[in-house]
């Protein structure tokens, strides 16, 4: 099979190639995400423990496939890499939506998070290969755009296709990821490939390195602790809201009836205010935020952000009114994409080169790692107790994160790492 892939019939412009797929992603996974959750809800009839556990076995195995299929891309192909993934992660869909029990939500998130592991990393390497990496920076800004785009496009689709069975998303993107494969399969070109250096290939033993790599720069410096407990914690936290948010609302009010009383178009509705509110969010830390505070004490912008995230989930939990429960799920998505570039900014401030890449992956570790412990006592609690009561302890768990931020809200909070590190280095 592998050998089929290899080489397309016909190959075609990889930039023109990127933005197409990128396209043709972002709308289908916008497709299938926006009436997800309330398909799995309504149609499925799962329990919020079976909801958060369907969300844990995705993170659970994207962390486990991450090397494994890493391997494809590193030794055989990028573009072989890219189109078995988004096979895996079509027909993970359709299974989903076909089906429609228990188990195959459980198989069908399997095989799209295997498939997403083929994809990630791999995408971004084959158009750098193919363009070069003096020339890839505008390509990758035009794939963001694109990315919002058909986001936008695909949740509006998701809106008209929920009428007529909240099925349909599911499998229309299943199918269009499908398809996806297949056409990259005919035309997708990979001129540029050279198999990964042994030295520089993403294994086991690699992992454990970038471990204790990682953890010895904790140790020196206080910035990078903070950074690995938040995204712990966080981890631990946002599974259970962001699985169960939706099942809240639906369990709790009515849907107005301005949106002719049907939950899809009310869920697509909800979920483009949201992304116009996050755009606004992240455009307004870019561009309004006075630099000198950012620069000067950038804790003080990424707490505040970090409260508004653990209020707006107290609030889910406890108010009774649907539009001020849709205004704290916004407010919280809002908090995150305004604290994202800050955040960014600040930890890749306090790290050099050559430590920078083991430290950012073992921040996204340590926040899947959260998610996969978090995810089922959480879930369990809310079965067993009730949705509101597991947000307000998910809420606590991630409240001492405004602490830690605020402790090290001074950009100088990494100078006595840098001078520790150098005295351990001499």
């Amino acid at each position: 099979m592998l050998t089929l892939l290899r080489r397309p019939p016909r190959e075609a412009d990889a930039t023109t190639t990127f933005y197409a797929l990128t396209a043709v992603a972002a709308f289908a996974f916008a497709l299938c995400f926006t009436l997800n959750l309330v398909f799995q809800y309504r149609v499925v009839g799962l329990d919020p423990f079976q909801m958060v556990l369907v969300g844990t076995v995705l993170e659970a195995t994207c962390f486990l496939f991450e090397i494994p299929t890493g391997i494809v891309a590193d030794l055989y192909s990028r573009r072989v890499s890219v189109i078995i993934g988004f096979l895996l992660i079509g027909v993970g869909f359709a299974v989903e939506g076909v089906v429609a029990t228990f188990a195959a939500a459980l198989v069908g998130n399997v095989l799209w998070g295997v498939g997403f592991t083929f994809t990630s990393g791999a995408l971004q390497a084959w158009i750098t290969d193919e363009v070069g990496e003096d020339a890839v920076a505008p390509v990758f800004t035009r794939e963001t755009q694109l990315h919002l785009a058909f986001g936008i496009v695909g949740t509006s689709a998701a809106g008209g296709l929920g009428l007529l069975s909240l099925r349909a998303p599911v499998i229309t993107a299943g199918a269009v990821l499908v398809l996806l494969a297949l056409g990259l399969w005919a035309v997708m070109p990979e001129r540029h490939f050279h198999p990964t250096p042994r030295g520089d290939r993403e294994t086991f033993g690699h992992l454990r390195q970038q471990l204790v790599a990682g953890l010895r720069i904790a140790r020196r410096r206080r910035v990078v602790r903070v950074f690995l407990l938040v995204s712990l914690l966080v981890g631990l936290a946002s599974e259970v809201f962001d699985r169960l948010w939706q099942v809240r609302v639906l369990d709790t009010f009515t849907v107005p009836a301005v949106f002719g009383g049907d939950e899809a178009v009310a869920f697509t509705a909800f979920a483009l205010v949201g992304t116009v509110v996050s755009l606004g969010a992240s455009l307004a830390s870019g561009r309004w935020l006075p630099r000198r505070l950012v620069d000067a004490t950038p804790g003080l912008p990424v707490a505040a952000a970090a409260l508004v995230q653990v209020l707006a989930v107290v609030g889910v939990a406890l108010l009774g009114n649907l539009w001020l429960v849709l205004v704290c799920v916004w407010l919280r998505g809002a908090a995150m994409a305004f604290s994202a570039p800050i955040e960014a900014t600040w930890v890749n401030r306090n790290l050099e080169g050559p430590t920078r890449a083991t430290v950012l992956s073992l921040n996204s570790q340590a926040n899947a790692l959260g998610q996969v412990a978090g995810g089922p006592p959480l879930g369990a609690l809310a079965t067993w107790a009730s949705i509101p009561v597991a947000l307000l302890v998910a809420a606590v768990v991630q409240a001492p994160s405004v602490a830690a931020f605020l402790r090290i809200r001074s950009a100088g909070a990494g100078t006595e790492g840098r001078v520790l590190e150098a005295s351990l280095e001499e």
